[in-house]
């Protein structure tokens, strides 16, 4: 018997409603307004876009208009410059989550629209016991951009939920789907965020419009892969717990990081994780010192959906954070300069207030040379950043 979610149907079995919003065409606002590093010079157009028609229609006006184009979503993986951004940025104001269908085989399968807030979606699969979100909790931003970069924490990664996701690729000018196994997902990158190569930018040729999951039914949790994680659960990695605990568990993980939302905390002023863990060789890892941490790197290419992927021979996964504060950039390093690391997690880096693109930018330069000199590791971003980190 096949298990595959079903094509894309007219009559949804159960809909929630989207939040209101005013769609509209504005004058100049600034990307500091509308990322959560709060740092960014104005924008010379900004739409708001509450269809799929509008979003699309904005899409080829800024493509037909010969200006950069960014679709953003909740700000939270961006890093703007200061100068006026020269072009559109697209604002998908959708939110939908739709139950195509329920049981057997399949599961749960869902179809979420882009502009949906990424959390509400961990939050509503795990009211309706729907397994595998759960330790994606309280990771900012929304839907469209989840599968772009393949969002991961605490041992879970949204490629094994993912099973379908329809885009509109800028350079064909028409709607395409692109199946699980077509998304090339790996370690932060897809096929989606792949095409940032292909002359587009800084928005990918493809934007995504809608994202389907499909989900086991099941009150409790994947099993439980990060050992932090199982640590503060008290449980033995593998072991699976209730979603509900895994979702407090790892909302207290991220605030007590700082990667939680607070308008009364500048340590949650940035982009969460600035920096990508680096994959290297086994010889390149075996040039680190012995204390340093090694994991397994998943071929994404070869998961399958609710499973865990397996590992790539040959390759080593280190840790960022650790490779920062041993190269001597602890968690506060900068302060008490705009921008500065946070002081709850040496990979995030805040603004303190006032804080420049510009600031921002010297310190993450800072921080890869000092890497670089102590352990000859090229750190790259995990966010976007705007016209590069520069020189």
């Amino acid at each position: 018997m096949s298990c595959s979610i079903p094509e894309h149907s007219d009559v949804p079995l159960d809909v929630v409603p989207a939040v209101p919003s005013n769609s509209s065409r504005k004058g100049a606002t600034t990307l500091a307004d509308l990322t959560t590093i709060r740092v960014g010079g104005p924008i010379k157009e900004l739409v708001e876009a509450e269809s799929e028609k509008e979003v699309i229609e904005s899409v080829r006006y800024a493509d037909e208009e010969h200006v950069p184009l960014l679709v953003l979503g909740g700000g939270s993986n961006v890093l703007a410059n200061d100068a006026t951004f020269e072009g559109v940025v697209v604002r998908d104001m959708r939110s939908e989550i739709t139950l195509v269908q329920e049981g057997g085989c399949e599961g749960a399968n869902l179809r979420v629209l882009a502009g949906t807030a990424w959390d509400d979606v961990v939050v509503h699969s795990i009211e309706n016991e729907w397994m595998g979100l759960e330790s994606l909790s309280g990771i900012p931003g929304t839907v469209g951009a989840a599968p772009v970069q393949n969002i991961g924490a605490y041992g879970q990664e949204i490629s094994t939920s993912v099973a379908r996701v329809r885009v509109w690729d800028r350079q064909d000018l028409r709607t395409r789907e692109f199946a699980m196994a077509d998304l090339h997902f790996g370690y932060r990158s897809s096929i989606l965020k792949e095409s940032l190569t292909d002359g587009f930018g800084p928005t990918p040729r493809y934007v995504v419009l809608n994202v389907d999951l499909q989900l086991r039914i099941a009150s409790l949790s994947a099993p439980i892969q990060y050992g932090q994680l199982a640590r503060l659960l008290g449980v033995e990695p593998g072991k699976r717990v209730p979603s509900t605990d895994v979702r407090a568990a790892v909302l207290e993980l991220r605030r007590s990081k700082g990667m939680v939302l607070d308008d009364m905390d500048p340590d949650t002023f940035s982009c969460g994780s600035f920096f990508t863990n680096p994959v290297l060789t086994e010889a390149e890892a075996a040039e680190l010192p012995p204390e340093a941490p090694r994991f397994a790197v998943s071929d994404q290419s070869r998961a399958m959906l609710g499973v865990a992927a397996p590992t790539i021979p040959g390759q080593v996964k280190t840790s960022a954070a650790w490779l920062i504060d041993h190269a001597g950039f602890p968690a506060g390093y900068g302060l008490p300069a705009p921008a500065a690391l946070s002081t709850k997690h040496c990979l995030a880096l805040t603004n303190r207030g006032g804080a420049t693109g510009a600031d921002v930018r010297a310190l993450a330069r800072t921080i890869q040379s000092g890497v670089r000199k102590a352990y000859g590791v090229e750190l790259h971003p995990e966010p976007v950043v705007l016209g590069g980190l520069g020189s």
